[in-house]
């Protein structure tokens, strides 16, 4: 679809939307009156910035079913993510939307090369989590062949690959680290594998060069939460040079985390998504808290639609260290790239003296690379901290779900063997 066309279908889409909102009240549609807006017909795409956001917090403070757009028996399927205090973030959809969910993630592994007759061994999460079965609907969807596997039991998953022989794998980028090395250990042959769909993490370039040193295949990112669709909003395709963004689905918009105010493209920010279509939990201008850039123009693919960057971080999870603030992430990119560690790793936040220290637990691959990697981290990311090699196998792997990057040491043992 040329840009223009695209720009026409989320006109009216987004007029629609608005139309739907107002009429429903509740939350978004007072906002939207709030703000002197009657009706789609008072909205162009231009004038998104001044509309006004939606927020997790709107979700929490409306649990379960407060910001429904449609009838309650209109609800075909609840998913969600985990939230804090044990309440998780819900997400209703229609059949409708469950029918769009699957057809963003048929484009979301077409991207990644698979078609009909593929086989998709598909390793995230079901459940809540919105991972596993929408990759599942979405490999139906385009007339694969879809091996529910779920997360852990790692001994058959490496089974499977090698009896089945997938040529698509789908997981989260830590456990397709993990798939890898046990692969490796079984000396088991995922010959068959040509490309991976991982997603529900931030991860960096250099755990992409980790995974395909692991496995034999591409390494493609996909983006999505359960707030919006699920996985399949955007997608690295087989040029590996950016997501993209469904935005026939996903208006997108990057701002600053600070003020609220769009940044430039190719400047990173906080993406925040608008979902036109979507009918029992439609969203205006929902802030992620993922951060990332966005960039426009035509990919080698041939696909128009607007690319964003691999995620740095979220928000919340910057860690500051005596007044340096950095992303976990950032650090992955420091000790990946730098060739002397393991792709494993744990940031462990010291908080038990009143100056908080970062201890970044890893494995060595040869010698004793502390200082150096001490001296980089400070080179590249003004960050001080201390750089603590434990024996390989030390740093926990992901066996399922998403890898846990970053603890806090308040009191009590060490989170990790060896940490002082």
């Amino acid at each position: 679809m040329s840009t223009d066309e695209r720009a026409a279908l989320q006109r009216h889409r987004l007029w629609g939307l608005v139309d739907r909102l107002v009429a429903a009240g509740g939350v978004q549609g007072r906002r939207l009156k709030d703000a002197g807006i009657g009706g789609g017909a008072d909205v162009m795409p231009a004038d998104l910035a001044r509309l006004p956001f939606s927020t997790k917090q709107d979700l929490w403070d409306t649990y379960p079913f407060g910001m429904l757009a449609v009838p309650r028996d209109q609800v075909a399927a609840v998913h969600g993510s985990s939230g804090t205090q044990g309440r998780p973030t819900l997400v209703a959809y229609t059949k409708a939307d469950l029918g769009l969910w699957a057809a963003m993630c048929a484009r979301s592994l077409s991207c990644a090369g698979a078609g009909p007759g593929s086989i998709v061994h598909n390793a995230y999460g079901y459940g809540l989590f919105t991972g596993g079965i929408g990759i599942h609907q979405g490999a139906v969807a385009l007339g694969a062949t879809v091996v529910p596997m779920s997360g852990g039991m790692t001994q058959r998953q490496v089974r499977m690959l090698a009896d089945l022989r997938p040529d698509v794998l789908t997981c989260t980028p830590a456990y397709a680290l993990r798939l890898g090395e046990a692969v490796a250990e079984a000396g088991a042959d995922a010959g068959s594998l040509k490309a991976g769909l991982f997603g529900a993490e931030p991860w960096t370039q250099e755990l992409r060069a980790a995974i395909e040193r692991v496995l034999p295949i591409k390494a493609m990112d996909i983006y999505g939460l359960s707030e919006i669709i699920g996985p399949g909003v955007a997608t690295e395709c087989l040029e590996q040079d950016g997501l993209h963004v469904n935005e026939d689905h996903f208006i997108v918009e990057a701002v600053d985390p600070s003020t609220g105010e769009p940044v430039e493209d190719g400047t990173p920010g906080e993406l925040v998504f608008t979902t036109p279509t979507k009918q029992a939990l439609p969203l205006l201008r929902y802030r992620t808290g993922d951060i990332a850039s966005l960039e426009r123009g035509e990919c080698a693919c041939g696909r128009t639609l607007a690319r964003m960057s691999k995620v740095l971080g979220r928000a919340d999870d910057m860690i500051v260290v005596r007044g340096v603030n950095v992303y976990p992430s950032e650090v992955e990119r420091v000790l990946l790239g730098s060739g002397l560690v393991a792709p494993h790793y744990q940031l462990v936040v010291d908080g038990r003296a009143p100056a908080a220290r970062l201890l970044v637990a890893c494995e060595a691959v040869a010698g004793d690379p502390r200082e150096e990697l001490a001296a980089r981290l400070h080179e590249t990311l003004g960050l001080t901290a201390e750089v603590v090699t434990l024996p390989a196998g030390t740093v926990p792997r992901a066996e399922v779900g998403k890898a846990v990057r970053v603890v806090t040491w308040e009191d009590g043992p060490a989170p990790l063997p060896g940490l002082q």
